[in-house]
């Protein structure tokens, strides 16, 4: 039995998560469903989204549509049609990301242009089309996954550094332009969170070793971890809360 919270305001709630068949996007489907919410997500990767599916024996059934977030118009019409179908959207969480290193003198125009397509574009679009249910609905709360990266400007991912960047910009200039609709706008701000992806690529032992003597808190940080802040965001619980970044990453920064 999990000895996390649970918010009533949650159940039944109509929930879209972006890149939400792996990682850090797997553990919010899963912990919004668990909350009793219909929840819906969009990725590329349909075999995980197809795992992902078959996970789900809480009685609450999940929608997923293959979507390139890159490609605006698919995207907007997969929000658009997953409210229609559920009555609504009360949530939109703006996961999707490629954390792809590229130096700055190796970066084309073409790649440049890709990553913020993914990490800050798709973020953008989906806000404008996830606002007119939201505001049928009489609010909502939008959450976008930026990162610590954005503060601490790590190298050889200068793409993805300052997409995360205009993510904490683009929460600000939300949060006021929404706020009116009650439309509630905040970032959540990861460190480095142990996910399949990263143990395979650069989540080394010794890599490991040296974030644990970085932070405060020398434990893992797992994709639930995330989730968990997510919910806290996405509930009627944080009510008054909008126009804020939250950081969770053991206490680096």
């Amino acid at each position: 039995m999990s000895t996390y919270a649970t918010y009533p305001s949650l159940a039944g709630r109509v929930v879209m998560i972006t890149g939400g068949a792996s990682g850090i996007g797997m553990a919010i489907v899963e912990a919004f469903a668990e909350q009793g919410a219909r929840v819906g997500f969009v990725d590329i990767d349909e075999a995980s989204a197809a795992k992902l599916g078959e996970r789900q024996d809480r009685g609450v059934g999940l929608w997923f549509r293959r979507v390139d977030v890159t490609d605006v118009p698919a995207l907007k019409q997969a929000i658009d049609d997953f409210a229609e179908q559920s009555g609504g959207l009360d949530v939109l969480v703006n996961n999707v990301a490629n954390d792809t290193r590229h130096g700055p003198l190796e970066v084309t125009e073409e790649q440049w242009r890709a990553c913020l397509a993914v990490n800050l574009d798709a973020a953008f679009f989906g806000s404008q089309a996830a606002v007119p249910a939201m505001r049928a609905a009489g609010g909502g709360s939008i959450i976008n996954l930026s990162s610590i990266n954005a503060v601490l400007g790590p190298g050889q991912m200068p793409g993805y550094v300052t997409a995360k960047a205009g993510l904490l910009g683009l929460t600000k200039a939300l949060a006021r332009d929404f706020g009116a609709d009650s439309i509630r706008v905040n970032s959540v701000l990861p460190g480095w969170v142990v996910t399949e992806r990263q143990l395979e690529h650069w989540l080394t032992p010794e890599a490991e070793a040296e974030w644990m003597q970085q932070v405060a808190l020398d434990k893992r940080l797992l994709p639930r971890d995330v989730a968990n802040l997510v919910l806290f965001l996405a509930a009627d619980d944080s009510a008054l809360i909008t126009n804020q970044h939250f950081v969770i990453d053991g206490g680096k920064i």
